[in-house]
């Protein structure tokens, strides 16, 4: 078995790939990656039992077929040194020595049986399948993933829910102190379901799909999975189990006061004040018909902080807390120039919404304040 390859080609599909692959591993061979010559591609695979992710690469010369694992760290290690260059890939496939060479030098490793390699798993009800532009999923992801928590007892909030209706998608994400609510208004997937995507694979998912790559994405969905492909690479995943919370219940009908304010100049002078907050973060904002003021201590410390902010507010004066990491991601989050901050009283939820929606989408934000 041999075959021919470009090493910068080579090395930006594994390192997608190489994302799979986690640190410790059950099963040794899930160090490696399954290397698989068929028809003059070479497709390679990464697992971690949970998430799958395979790529097909063109070869520029081929010679047999079959298939054989090698070590992920160091075929990676080897191709970040390499210059660009062609590369031969030649497979004893008795042995399973692999000679690697190029015109300056050549490298030999020992592979393992590709046999070896766990198979994918395959679903356990019949399947559903529609497409979405890689857009539309990259902006689902990225505007709800900073909100997806890390509590093992709460599993459930470990990833981003795809709530799923025939004129659109609404993907939700949440901590339990803040929650995120985005709708993506313009796709029809023309079917009715809802899932939570693990964070692991989204996160993937976004950074292999190219926002401007206009070829759609085909979803295929069972009971208990996912599969996203678009050509170039294949991502196979499990659900996360347990039933997502009633996310609409959770955001309030009817917060009366509205503040809206430039969020550049907000979200500056939240991180100067941040500079001498207590350790946990305490931020209070102030507001009243002159505008917001930003005051921080730390008693510890003998140091305090305060800046004043002119605002559009229409409600009765008050007093909020904020902790300070917490509003400053949500304002992260937040593209619009102008965002408005809806509040009833200092002791319930804030809303925060970009000030005009984008055309297709309805984002919203919901944080929990801090006790004063």
């Amino acid at each position: 078995m041999k075959f021919n390859i470009q090493s910068r080609l080579l090395l930006s599909h594994l390192t997608a790939v190489s994302k799979v692959v986690i640190s410790k591993n059950a099963y040794a061979i899930l160090d490696n990656f399954l290397f698989e010559l068929e028809a003059g591609r070479l497709i390679v695979t990464g697992s971690d039992m949970e998430t799958r992710l395979t790529t097909t690469i063109e070869t520029t010369e081929s010679e047999g077929e079959g298939k054989f694992a090698v070590d992920v760290k160091r075929m990676l290690s080897l191709l970040k040194e390499l210059p660009d260059t062609a590369l031969t890939f030649e497979v004893n496939e008795e042995n399973l020595d692999v000679n690697i060479s190029y015109v300056n030098g050549q490298y030999n490793i020992t592979a393992l049986n590709g046999d070896e390699y766990p198979l994918k798993q395959q679903g356990s009800t019949e399947s559903m399948q529609f497409s979405l532009a890689p857009a539309d999923i990259i902006d689902g992801i990225q505007h709800t993933i900073f909100a997806v928590g890390n509590d093992d007892m709460h599993p459930q909030f470990m990833g981003i829910y795809w709530d799923i209706k025939p004129d659109g998608i609404t993907f939700v994400a949440s901590d339990s102190h803040k929650l995120v609510r985005y709708k993506k208004l313009n796709v029809a997937p023309n079917l009715e379901r809802s899932f939570i995507l693990p964070a692991k694979p989204a996160s993937i998912l976004s950074n292999i799909l190219d926002k401007n790559e206009k070829t759609p994405v085909t979803i295929t969905i069972d009971e208990t999975s996912a599969t996203f492909e678009n050509g170039v690479y294949s991502l196979s995943c499990r659900f996360i189990n347990g039933r997502y919370p009633n996310y609409n219940a959770v955001i309030p009908e009817n917060n009366p006061y509205n503040v809206q304010i430039d969020r550049v100049t907000l979200l500056t002078a939240l991180r100067r004040v941040s500079v001498f907050a207590s350790v946990g973060g305490l931020i209070k904002l102030e507001l009243s018909a002159t505008g917001i003021v930003l005051t921080a201590q730390d008693l510890d410390h003998s140091t305090s902080a305060e800046e004043k902010l002119q605002c559009d507010y229409d409600g009765a004066a008050m007093t909020m807390g904020f902790k300070n990491v917490d509003i400053i991601e949500v304002l992260n989050n937040l593209n619009s120039e102008t965002v408005t901050i809806k509040l009833l009283d200092p002791a319930r939820a804030g809303i925060f919404v970009p000030a005009e929606q984008a055309e297709g989408e309805d984002l919203l934000i919901l944080q929990m304040p801090m006790m004063i």
